[in-house]
């Protein structure tokens, strides 16, 4: 009877343990949001630098510039390191580029495109034709990739997000919310933009815009550990600097149609809004992830100008008192793909994912920063730690 009493005992206690590390284990798992798959669209279009040779340039007064247009060309070189961007097509719109880069990103994630709980368009002008540049926005951009991608589920819900520049990055973040909170298991977020149509030919700063799609899948997982998306920061500076991006008329009063309008931005102000502001919020979103800075391997910041990118590194570094960069820390396509807005930094992660560049390969378990900035003015940063297999 003891002997049964016993065995009895230990096997209730073996049970309950067994139950408690179970419970345990349930208890300590958490939902986190992870990229699962990642594509681009890249325009097959090349535009160097060269071929502004021919533009007549105005100041903002309508003013035709007197410096020669080498002398412009290799000013803007300098301080930007763009030598050359990438044009959509005439018969491609938005809505077109963005559908590419959804296949590919569905296709490299395995999924089925039914089981999609969202997809969320990141975009600020909405359709523009190459003879019409007004923008098309009924449906809403997100509705016509559904629709180009033939899915036929309801409950995949469809839609925008303008948010300047770092559009793409806030529509991730919105999809995490979903995701931890339950409510979503797959949600495709895609950012496209065609800058080229709405950028002034008379406006020097038209050299900046180039045309791109990026898309990445997201997949609610559960881990003991944390993984993939870490956490996330965005402010909106509107006060003071709502205005520095704006939309206007050509800055050449000859200009044959008065109706037009074309993106503008005050240059000098935004570079230094930029530098006072987005190494904080990148330190501030570290900080709540429980993250150094030693420990990220690579920082993606939205590709808006080189020389710009770089200082913002610099004086991110500089707040943890860190002189010296690392030299490989940064991956930029900007020399070659110009500022396709919304689609550098999904196309940026997915060049990095998807060819052999030797300098910026990253694997399991690297840790790494995103960050963008833009109208509004916008600013969000997100750590983001890649899972193992």
């Amino acid at each position: 009877m003891r002997k049964n009493t016993i065995f009895k005992y230990n096997y209730v206690y073996t049970l309950a343990a067994k139950q408690t590390t179970i419970n345990s284990q349930t208890m300590n798992s958490s939902i986190y949001s992870v990229i699962t798959g990642t594509g681009s669209y890249i325009p097959t279009v090349h535009f160097r630098n060269e071929d502004f040779l021919t533009n007549e340039f105005y100041d903002s007064n309508g003013k035709k510039l007197e410096k020669k247009n080498q002398e412009i060309i290799d000013k803007f070189l300098e301080i930007t390191t763009i030598a050359e961007r990438r044009y959509v097509t005439d018969d491609l719109v938005t809505s077109d580029i963005a559908y590419f880069a959804a296949i590919k990103a569905i296709e490299s994630a395995n999924i089925d495109k039914e089981k999609l709980d969202y997809i969320i368009v990141a975009h600020n002008f909405g359709d523009v034709k190459s003879n019409n540049r007004r923008s098309d926005l009924v449906p809403c951009l997100a509705a016509r990739v559904k629709h180009k991608l033939e899915i036929k589920n309801p409950d995949t819900v469809a839609y925008d997000l303008p948010f300047g520049c770092p559009g793409w990055l806030q529509a991730v973040i919105q999809a995490d919310y979903y995701l931890k909170s339950g409510d979503a298991k797959k949600i495709l977020v895609i950012g496209a933009e065609i800058l080229s149509r709405i950028s002034d030919p008379h406006d020097r700063d038209s050299m900046l815009y180039s045309d791109g799609a990026g898309a990445v899948v997201l997949e609610a997982r559960k881990s003991d550990t944390p993984i993939g998306i870490l956490a996330h920061k965005t402010r909106s500076d509107t006060f003071l600097h709502s205005a520095m991006l704006y939309m206007d008329k050509s800055y050449n009063p000859n200009y044959k149609n008065k109706d037009d309008l074309f993106l503008k931005m005050n240059g000098r102000k935004l570079y230094q809004y930029a530098l006072e502001t987005v190494p904080q919020a990148i330190k501030d979103c570290l900080e709540k992830s429980d993250v150094h800075l030693n420990e990220i391997k690579k920082v993606l910041i939205h590709q808006a100008n080189g020389k710009m990118d770089e200082a913002i590194l610099k004086r991110l570094f500089k707040l943890y008192n860190i002189e010296d960069v690392p030299e490989y820390i940064m991956p930029m396509t900007i020399s070659w793909l110009g500022n396709s807005s919304v689609a550098t930094l999904p196309t940026l992660l997915d060049i990095i994912l998807k060819t052999d560049w030797k300098t910026h390969k990253i694997n399991q378990n690297d840790i790494l920063v995103f960050a963008s900035v833009g109208a509004g003015m916008n600013i969000n940063a997100m750590v983001y730690k890649l899972p193992e297999e």
